[in-house]
């Protein structure tokens, strides 16, 4: 008896999935036999793609009652063409199916009739597109100004090391940070800054030269530098190096739930982590400006007395005939602002890391991109005010 069963089980086992169709008063039957699974059902697979291709507007009634074994591959075809009748139109119906086969074939049409999945959902066209990209990227920028607000006015009230009991000042993180942001930036901000001038007035005395004017190269350096290249170039440089760096240190300590630590143990993640960053940016940007002029004219008295045959006492003469303190201060009243806009962003921008390590690179990278854009485009507003007011 025991070899005679295990004789029926292999016979069970080999048993090839068939179909067999009919046509009763209008409706299409199929009836299907056999084992429906992986390794058998590619033989019935263009038989049933024939059943889906065939027309008709009867009804389809799928029986399963003879059907011996059922995995995924088996249902999925089963599913298929019962979504391929439905389709055109016509009433499709599965009888005969046990229970097991009943949960896996609700499985198989739940995950194949996703909306998101559908191979032929009608794409958007192109204006839809890109309004739809408009719209994210202004309800981005809302985000982020009220993100820069919450931030910038935490600052403004002070250190706030300790949510909502009084102020603390950690002056040992502020000088740590005017060390690493200010004095660390000083070989790249000089070396920069004298080639940039040495450029201008090699490209300045070029040009004069034909007019015989070469002298008016110092004007065209000093003015230049003093009120826009000198705190621009050194506001660029400052957020491509401290402003990426507050960027990952932040995100670094969101990655970790280190931000989250200190919510739990009662401290202020601004005042802890945002408002020594912002304080030693504002301290160290003007200092940098300060430097990047000196290295910016050095660079342009150098290349004008190679260049052009204008000597250092001359160049420095004529210097301050073209230049006066409000030229001076048109490019140092800048720095502060451009500071609190290099450190917001890049704050807010290490607030937004998610888990993973693409999201850091992600914000990182976005951080530089906005601080710079956002820079530039205050160094116009300010050259803009400097006309409208005379200055």
């Amino acid at each position: 008896m025991l070899i005679n069963a295990r004789r029926q089980a292999k016979i069970g086992d080999d048993l090839d999935p068939r179909i067999e169709t009919s046509e009763e008063a209008g409706t299409t039957v199929c009836r299907l036999s056999g084992n429906w699974t992986t390794r058998r059902v590619a033989i019935v697979d263009k038989a049933m793609r024939d059943i889906a291709g065939k027309g008709g507007s009867g009804p389809l009634v799928i029986d399963m009652s003879a059907i011996g074994r059922l995995d995924t591959a088996g249902a999925w075809l089963i599913q298929r063409l019962t979504a391929a009748a439905r389709a055109k139109g016509r009433e499709a119906q599965i009888r005969g199916q046990t229970d097991v086969a009943g949960i896996l074939l609700s499985a198989v049409a739940d995950a194949t009739d996703r909306p998101g999945d559908s191979r032929k959902a009608a794409r958007p066209n192109l204006i839809v597109s890109f309004l739809e990209a408009l719209g994210r990227g202004v309800d981005e920028m809302r985000k982020d100004f009220l993100a820069a607000m919450n931030i910038l006015g935490a600052t403004i009230r002070g250190g706030q090391m300790k949510l909502g009991r009084g102020h603390g000042i950690n002056f040992a993180a502020i000088f740590s940070q005017i060390d690493r942001m200010g004095i660390g930036a000083i070989p790249v901000v000089v070396l920069m800054s004298a080639i940039v001038g040495a450029i201008v007035a090699q490209q300045g005395a070029y040009q004069l030269s034909y007019f015989g004017a070469d002298i008016f190269v110092v004007d065209l350096v000093g003015i230049l530098v003093l009120r826009e290249l000198g705190v621009l170039m050194t506001a660029i440089m400052i957020a491509g190096r401290s402003g990426s760096a507050i960027t990952a240190e932040i995100g670094s300590m969101k990655m970790r739930e280190e931000v989250d630590a200190l919510k739990v143990i009662g401290l202020n993640p601004v005042g802890v982590l945002v408002f020594p960053r912002l304080v030693a940016l504002v301290v160290a940007l003007p200092c940098l400006t300060v430097l990047a002029n000196f290295a910016a004219l050095g660079g342009g008295i150098l290349v004008s007395w190679f260049y052009s045959d204008i000597p250092p006492i001359q160049f420095i003469d004529r210097l301050r005939l073209a230049v006066d303190v409000s030229t001076i201060f048109a490019g140092l009243i800048k720095a502060p602002f451009m500071a609190l806009i290099i450190g917001i962003i890049g704050a807010v921008e290490g607030l937004k890391v998610g888990g993973s390590a693409e999201s850091l690179g992600q914000r990182v990278t976005a951080s530089v991109v906005k601080s710079i854009f956002v820079v530039i485009i205050l160094d116009g507003a300010f050259a803009v005010f400097y006309a409208a007011i005379d200055f």
